[in-house]
């Protein structure tokens, strides 16, 4: 159990630093690729490579984790946010460090969380509330150019158009996560490639040299198809709360390939927003390890008074918040707590 445990660990971070992969390498190939053209690769490579991959999966499939007629508009939705959402974080990315994308990324959490309570009414706890805070406030640093005027980076706010379009995304896919996740990456990069790629050829941009391609295309399967396939295989042991604690990393992973790959400096203003994003990441771990359970308990008791057969019901309920760990547990009473359980006219019926 505790070898299969960090083998889980293992995949979850595979899944991270398959990401992180993608924001400084993306960088490098942006300078023989143009943009448009560059999110077209990359999430055609990711449909091919995860779409032969669910070829050898096909057959394990039960029929009702197959996409419906009812899961169309969230399809839908979802397709079209994964053609918007590359291409501006590649225009972000061409004219941004890579490491200030990398961090950026995270404001996809802010996006998702907000998008979550605002249109689909979803609950969200102080601790969240405290990491929205501190990971805006961190992008406003990494956005802001000063120089003694109030001026944003236009590459900046691309990449956090990119995070809010992802934001909305991951709620759509949310509402069909239950679905075949095979299905859903393979339709995601086969038709939000496509979109991109039209797009792409409608706005004049060429093809790149044919040895560019292949290396988008891999880079497309490892960051976005094989990423999303080490996070599930990690989710089966470990859950989704934990596994997704893990692929926090995935920014900081991005920052530390961004100065081996792109070399590019550090600034006070990056470090500051380094340490803010780190504290508003460290919210959301412990947001996500950290889970409330209520639990309700009914107890019926059968006793016999005065030739008389008496049946007494009591419904009581606790609250206790506990680290996630996906594994069921119950509670036992005893007798005496049974009793005075019973003593208490709430809930009590005879």
């Amino acid at each position: 159990m505790k070898d299969q445990k960090l083998t889980a660990i293992g995949y979850a971070l595979a899944a991270a630093v398959c990401y992180a992969l993608n924001v400084p390498c993306s960088k490098l190939l942006l300078g023989h690729i143009s943009p448009t053209m560059m999110a077209a690769l990359l999430y055609l490579g990711a449909g091919i490579g995860v779409g032969t991959m669910y070829l050898f999966h096909h057959g394990r499939e039960r029929p009702e984790e197959r996409l419906a007629k009812a899961d169309l508009p969230y399809t839908v939705g979802m397709v079209l946010l994964d053609i918007l959402a590359p291409i501006l974080l590649m225009l972000g990315i061409r004219s941004s460090t890579s490491s200030n994308a990398s961090l950026l990324g995270n404001f996809e959490i802010v996006a998702t969380t907000l998008i979550a309570l605002l249109i689909f009414r979803e609950a969200v706890s102080k601790r969240l509330w405290a990491a929205i805070g501190l990971i805006t406030l961190s992008s406003i640093v990494l956005t802001f150019e000063g120089s003694g005027s109030f001026r944003f980076s236009a590459g900046s706010l691309l990449v956090l158009a990119a995070a809010s379009c992802w934001g909305l995304e991951n709620n759509c896919t949310r509402r069909i996560s239950e679905k075949s996740t095979y299905q859903i990456v393979t339709i995601k990069g086969a038709f939000s490639g496509s979109g991109a790629l039209v797009t792409a050829l409608l706005l004049g941009e060429r093809l790149p040299a044919l040895r560019f391609i292949p290396a988008a295309l891999l880079l497309g399967f490892v960051a976005y198809g094989l990423s999303i396939f080490t996070y599930i295989r990690a989710q089966k042991t470990l859950g989704a709360a934990k596994t997704s604690a893990y692929y926090a990393a995935a920014p900081f992973i991005g920052v530390l390939l961004s100065f081996v790959l792109v070399r590019e400096p550090l600034s006070l203003r990056y470090l500051a927003a380094l340490l803010i994003m780190i504290a508003g990441t460290v919210f959301v771990v412990r947001d996500t390890l950290h889970h409330v359970h209520t639990h309700v308990h009914t107890h019926t008791f059968t006793h016999t008074h005065d030739g008389t057969t008496h049946t007494h019901t009591v419904t009581h309920s606790h609250a206790h918040a506990h680290a996630f760990t996906d594994e069921k547990h119950g509670h036992r009473h005893s007798r005496a707590e049974l009793e005075a359980l019973l003593a208490k006219p709430l809930s009590r019926t005879e």
